[in-house]
């Protein structure tokens, strides 16, 4: 038998503070005595928040995380000890609950840690006091702000102008089509329309299919879920494309869609964007519509957009009375001629005239000024047109007359229309000035068949005088008084008895 195991106190030693016998270590001092001296919790915070939201009754970890969690439940127990300061210093052991009245807005944990202090491993327990703090989440904020989105369709279209866009507008003021939105934005070649209901968002998209040749494609994204109750939060995403092709376009149809058509083309010029998209071939006056499914199938994209036509003016006219004929629908409002025109910039210092045959006959006259492209001297790539003889092609294809100045055509507009209130930047936007939305007033003008659908009403800052009216008529098209609506305006005002 050893000496160890005859006297149990060898290899101890008296405890510097209060003398009894304990373990050698390099503090010589018992436990009792180090865990007096010495808290190895004092960098822990004793006393914490805890953010929770009363809406969704979900819990904040920073930085803006929130989380759905049950009292004592292990998902609320890993908030609470990542918002204790000072855990990093020490080795955790045990963490758990101590039981709170479930209404007082504490909890308590109780936490169990270790340090080594020169050598001597101490544990120590500590509880600590979180105050539970109501704080609305960002996503209630919205809520309540009534700011809260769950479906969002994007109308996009890629083309030089908005003519299209300008026409739906309408089109959706008058058929009230956007009752529903939380808000509408203005975004990169779009506009895009937010609901709270996805069957609210839906009846738009099918109202844009049913007005405009267009496509959608659907997405959705998943926000939060339920896994008790398999409650799924999604976010829609309808993705709404127009065709990019605008009225006073000129286009070149590939050659499979030309075949199919009769013929037709290939050069046309798209005259009205309605469901359908209405070509005419100002050579011989045929006239077709495609449609949504015809043209993505066969997609084609325009030559000349009106931003690059120039103004042309007419030195000699002949209307052909003795034109071949083609089988298909042809057009009865425009009249086949023979044109000879020069560029009004160069009517000075250039004299070689250009002829080209144009379906503005019935409005031409000797001495007017039409907007054409100029595609003998243009640089168009597109494989379309490259693929027709350079024999087969015009010099000048004229789109439209030119009635005067837009700006003093603006003065004497005597009517106006309703805008959508399309936010910009937290801003209304307004586009009485731009250039697009003066060529589309001018296109309301001179096409009777496109009011149809769009709401005039009159202007009451300007007054009205029957033989101004008709003497600019002369010269100008102009809209009747017949055509112009009232706006009215419902006020608290009481009557006068008189």
């Amino acid at each position: 038998m050893t000496s160890s195991q005859t006297n149990p106190n060898i290899g101890k030693i008296l405890c510097c503070q209060c003398g009894i016998l304990t373990d050698q270590n390099p503090l010589n001092t018992c436990m009792q005595c180090i865990q007096s001296k010495i808290d190895i919790t004092q960098d822990l915070s004793k006393q914490c928040l805890l953010q929770f939201c009363g809406k969704c009754e979900r819990y904040l970890q920073p930085p803006t995380t929130w989380i759905t969690a049950s009292l004592e439940s292990r998902q609320l127990l890993a908030i609470c000890l990542k918002r204790i300061k000072g855990l990093n210093k020490v080795n955790l052991v045990d963490a758990g609950f101590i039981w709170t009245e479930p209404h007082s807005k504490r909890l308590k944990v109780k936490l169990s840690v270790q340090k080594d202090i020169q050598g001597a491993l101490l544990q120590q327990t500590t509880i600590i006091d979180f105050q539970i703090v109501n704080q609305i989440c960002e996503d209630c904020q919205r809520v309540e702000a009534k700011d809260f989105w769950k479906c969002v369709v994007q109308v996009r279209q890629r083309a030089q102008h908005k003519k299209t866009f300008f026409y739906l507008e309408q089109m959706i003021l008058k058929l009230n089509a956007h009752h529903k939105t939380v808000s509408i934005k203005q975004a990169t070649d779009g506009i895009d329309f937010f609901y709270a209901l996805q069957p609210d968002a839906r009846k738009l998209v099918d109202f844009l299919l049913s007005a405009a040749p267009c496509r959608y494609e659907t997405s959705k994204r998943l926000i939060s879920h339920d896994i008790h109750s398999n409650v799924y939060n999604y976010k829609h995403t309808f993705s709404v494309e127009i065709v990019p092709i605008c009225k006073d376009d000129i286009v070149c149809l590939p050659q499979k869609l030309s075949k199919e058509l009769g013929g037709f083309g290939p050069i046309c010029i798209c005259y009205r964007i309605s469901q359908v998209i209405s070509l005419i071939d100002p050579f011989s006056l045929r006239i077709v519509d495609i449609d949504a499914n015809t043209y993505w199938r066969s997609p084609f994209q325009p030559i000349c957009n009106p931003k690059q036509l120039r103004e042309f003016t007419i030195i000699d006219i002949d209307t052909d009375n003795k034109r071949p004929h083609f089988y298909g629908k042809e057009s009865h409002k425009h009249e086949l001629s023979d044109a000879w025109v020069i560029k009004t910039s160069e009517i000075t210092t250039n004299t070689n005239q250009l002829h080209t045959r144009t379906h503005l006959g019935r409005l031409l006259k000797i001495g007017d000024t039409a907007l054409g492209f100029d595609l003998a001297n243009a640089n168009v790539n597109n494989e379309h047109l490259d693929a027709i003889k350079p024999e087969n092609l015009p010099d000048v294809i004229l789109v439209k007359k030119i009635y005067g100045d837009k700006f003093i055509r603006h003065k004497k507009r005597k009517w106006r229309l309703n805008r959508l209130p399309i936010e910009k930047d937290g801003a209304s936007v307004g586009t009485i000035d731009d250039k697009d939305y003066l060529d589309f007033l001018e296109d309301l003008e001179e096409d009777p068949k496109a009011r149809e659908n769009v709401n005039i009403y009159k202007d009451q800052r300007k007054k009205f005088n029957v033989e101004t009216e008709e003497s600019d008529a002369e010269n100008l098209p102009q809209i009747s008084l017949q055509e112009m609506l009232d706006d009215l305006k419902l006020t608290d005002e009481p009557m006068d008895d008189s």
